[in-house]
């Protein structure tokens, strides 16, 4: 066969192939925004969301981020803060 041969053996071996969508992510740290950084700029940050807890008034999550302390420094802030301060990344 020329030209049109088969291409059986080409490709992902059988199973390799998945047909389901894909396995979780084990990793329970997020990539968010932090609305209300401790810099007080009003600027949303990029942080790490590092675990979830319930609180008195609703969810709380651990972040990590960076906050701007004076000009041209910058601080690493780990705090809990309300759900409602931090969006998916």
């Amino acid at each position: 066969m020329a030209g049109g041969m088969n291409q059986r053996g080409r490709g992902l071996p059988l199973s390799e192939r998945t047909t389901g969508p894909p396995a979780p992510d084990p990793c329970p740290m997020r990539h968010c925004w932090v609305a209300d950084a401790a810099d007080g700029q009003g600027v949303k940050r990029p942080g790490l969301l590092v675990e979830w807890r319930p609180a008195a008034t609703g969810w709380e999550g651990r972040v990590v981020y960076a906050a701007q302390v004076r000009p041209g420094g910058w601080l690493t802030v780990e705090e809990w803060l309300p759900a409602a301060l931090l969006t998916p990344l």
